[in-house]
């Protein structure tokens, strides 16, 4: 018995759903090794941080010592996991893309391992200027941060320009390096606008150590809240740094999502819907990413907001829902013909 045209078509965009979704989770074979391998690593300094707490009483600046290597390493973890699947799709310059994959897993295993060093001596990593043989290791290592913005920067160029699956894995791929590559280059501005001199703290063994700089804009560090350590009190680009960073992961899963969605809702089954979708989101994120930046600048804690900063988070995320909303409702009302046309071929 021959099948309906229609029904077919039906089919193959089912199939193409599924196989979207396939794309977005599978291929481990042909992921970047080293950004896996020290995705890996980075996880387990995560695990072992977090149990190693409630064992070493330790703290620096009323925190655990290990709170900042289980930060960074939960930090790195997921985004050298986010980096090797990115790299799997592409489809030209992939010598190069696995040379710049490379290089970024170098550099951040060089960053993950100084700051896990820095946490087991019980001193401070980030902003200090102990002339120590120790800490000139630490803070000759963290040099090398403007190359791993760069080479994600030249990733996220070479990436623009060429076709990385489907519309909708294409968007993701896209707007998350983009985001990514923003959450990095926020990251600069922690020095530059923090507005904190040089100062002296105790480390965890009493000493005195000088720092110069800090995370807090308009007051110092060490009101932070719990676990992400970000002011309370004062702004922190430690926020647009952090959402930024981790935007791809957010598309990757809501990606995901749309992808399993579609085999059972056939208006999702259209790639270009689904890509239409990712970019909407895409788009309210970046705001929200910008809101937080401009907050932080402000010298205003990210948990205390006032009205102009809640219009600032609230305009992005309505135009963002109307526009996934209007590409709902076309999409639905592009599929109820399709749907009169199976029952009809049904009968």
């Amino acid at each position: 018995m021959e099948t309906n045209p229609a029904h077919r078509r039906r089919e193959r965009l089912a199939d193409r759903a599924a196989a979207s979704g396939l794309a977005l989770t599978s291929g481990g074979r042909r992921w970047h090794r080293p950004l896996v391998v020290l995705g890996i690593a980075c996880g387990v300094v995560a695990l072992a941080s977090l149990a190693a707490i409630p064992f070493d009483d330790r703290t620096l600046m009323g925190e655990s010592v290990w709170i900042k290597a289980f930060k960074f390493g939960f930090s790195f973890s997921a985004y050298c996991f986010s980096l090797a699947w990115l790299l799997a799709h592409m489809t030209r310059l992939r010598r190069t893309g696995w040379v710049l994959g490379t290089l970024f897993a170098v550099i951040s295993a060089a960053e993950v391992g100084v700051i896990v060093a820095a946490a087991a001596a019980g001193t401070y990593s980030h902003f200090n200027t102990s002339e120590d043989a120790f800490n000139q290791v630490v803070q000759l290592a963290f040099q090398f941060v403007p190359v791993m913005f760069m080479v994600n920067a030249a990733i996220a160029l070479i990436v623009l320009f060429q076709r990385v699956g489907d519309r909708a894995v294409t968007a993701v791929v896209r707007w998350g390096l983009l985001l990514s590559t923003l959450g990095m280059f926020a990251a600069f501005f922690i020095v530059t606008v923090g507005g904190q001199g040089q100062r002296t703290q105790l480390d965890a063994e009493g000493n005195e150590v000088a720092l110069n700089s800090g995370h807090g804009v308009g007051d110092l560090d060490g009101n932070g809240m719990f676990l992400t350590g970000w002011s309370t009190t004062g702004g922190d680009m430690r926020v647009p740094h952090f959402i930024g960073l981790h935007g791809v992961q957010v598309l990757i899963g809501v990606a995901m999502l749309l992808s399993f969605l579609a085999v059972r809702r056939s208006w999702l089954r259209e790639d270009r819907v689904r890509a239409a979708v990712v970019r909407w989101l895409s788009v309210g994120y970046l705001g929200v990413f910008a809101a937080a930046a401009w907050q932080a600048v402000r010298g205003q804690s990210f948990v205390h907001p006032d009205a102009v900063s809640l219009a600032a988070y609230a305009v992005p995320v309505l135009v963002a829902a109307a526009g996934i909303a209007v590409t709902v409702r076309r999409a639905r009302a592009a599929a109820v013909p399709e749907a009169r046309e199976l029952a009809t071929a049904a009968l």
